[in-house]
């Protein structure tokens, strides 16, 4: 029998196999290495894993759906970065699980978004996007500012994550509770937007 190309077409259950193999090792081959390097594993200088208020809002971020209009991934690109600043980094996003990385603009890519308005200014654009922004398309999100968080959630979260091999103490996942007494998921998003980016000077 002769071994060719028109043959390993012919027989959709090889071709199938093949494909699966070239591309797990092409995969491989492009994904194993940067387990093995600093910049990509390594925090870049300052990284903290989320305080109890911050991770708490990333959960709310990501609960509403915010990453399907907002990508946080600046590329290096030129256009991008006199955008939005500087370009995005592994190391920035070392205790993300998931990445809020991605493609989809539907709004503005939010990694650099840390610091570039008040808090009273996000406030009012969850409250009604279009006081700030006439133009926005964005839904409002009125519910937050009278949804209180419940605080003895996070001491769960916290623990998984330190499973998980983030470098929160038990004293901190203990005093997590006591720092959400009182506070709204709207003050958790806010705070957790306000350090997006923050590490990283952004350009004006």
């Amino acid at each position: 029998m002769k071994f060719s190309h028109a043959w390993i077409e012919r027989n959709p259950w090889l071709l199938i196999a093949l494909v699966t193999v070239v591309i797990s090792i092409g995969g491989a081959v492009e994904i194993i290495p940067l387990f093995f390097q600093k910049s990509t594993t390594e925090p870049v200088a300052g990284l903290k894993p989320y305080s109890p208020l911050r991770l708490a809002g990333r959960d709310i971020y990501v609960r509403e759906g915010c990453y399907n209009c907002h990508s946080q991934m600046v590329r290096p690109l030129r256009a991008e970065t006199e955008r939005y600043g500087h370009y995005s980094v592994a190391g920035e996003f070392v205790y993300d699980r998931p990445f809020q990385w991605g493609s989809k603009r539907t709004g503005p890519d939010l990694a650099r978004v840390g610091a570039r308005y008040s808090d009273e200014w996000h406030r009012t654009h969850l409250n009604n996007p279009r006081d700030v922004v006439p133009e926005s398309n964005m839904p409002a999100y009125p519910w937050l500012a009278k949804t209180k968080l419940v605080p003895d959630d996070i001491m769960p979260k916290m623990r998984a994550l330190q499973r998980l091999g983030q470098p929160y103490s038990d004293a901190e996942i203990t005093a997590g509770p006591a720092q959400l007494q009182d506070k709204t998921e709207e003050d958790a998003l806010v705070a957790y937007l306000q350090g997006l980016g923050t590490l990283i000077k952004t350009r004006n």
